[in-house]
């Protein structure tokens, strides 16, 4: 009774008759298949912190804003304060000293704590807004990027954003950090 069961739940979840349905996958559980070059294509996104793979676009501060206000603020609040320790603040240059090993009660955000403008473009880009990753466009990206630097000091106000001016934005935090030196091998992965 229990296996006649789990066969009709199987059927069920699977949407429909046998006949109607793509065939089973080849491999050990039979789950999956390759991603296709387009898939593939769409999926390779990263933006690294020279700026490769920034797609073609711009954006003014003035833009930022407003899609900001759509997009953002109802998560981080309408001037980045953060509504929640899941939607954190993301304007704000204190600590200006980057001492963050001795209090783990400092805020890390934008303006104190992030090393790349290009590596935010990609953070975005990928993961905001939360209810819909991956649904701004370029424009629209550009211009959020080019809102929360400026709002955290980092540009001036008049700034347009695009591939070619975002990867000469200097961060405060960048020389905080360590440079990745490992060359990969057989013991790196």
């Amino acid at each position: 009774m229990k296996r006649l069961a789990l066969v009709l739940l199987l059927e069920v979840a699977a949407c429909g008759p046998r006949e109607e349905r793509a065939a089973v996958p080849e491999g050990p559980f039979g789950l999956g298949r390759a991603p296709t070059t387009e898939e593939l294509a769409s999926w390779n996104i990263s933006v690294n912190p020279t700026g490769k793979n920034l797609p073609p676009g711009q954006g003014t501060v003035a833009e930022g804003k407003v899609v900001y206000a759509e997009q953002c603020a109802v998560c981080h609040g309408a001037s980045g304060e953060g509504n929640h320790p899941l939607y954190p603040k993301l304007i704000g240059r204190e600590p200006a000293d980057f001492s963050f090993d001795d209090d783990h009660k400092k805020v890390h955000t934008i303006g104190n704590y992030w090393p790349y403008a290009t590596t935010l473009y990609d953070y975005i880009n990928r993961a905001m807004p939360l209810t819909a990753p991956g649904s701004m466009t370029p424009p629209e990206i550009y211009a959020v990027v080019a809102y929360l630097l400026a709002a955290n000091g980092v540009i001036p106000e008049d700034a347009i954003m695009n591939a070619a001016t975002l990867p000469q934005v200097r961060m405060p935090a960048r020389d905080r950090f360590m440079a990745d030196d490992r060359s990969g091998g057989a013991g790196f992965r």
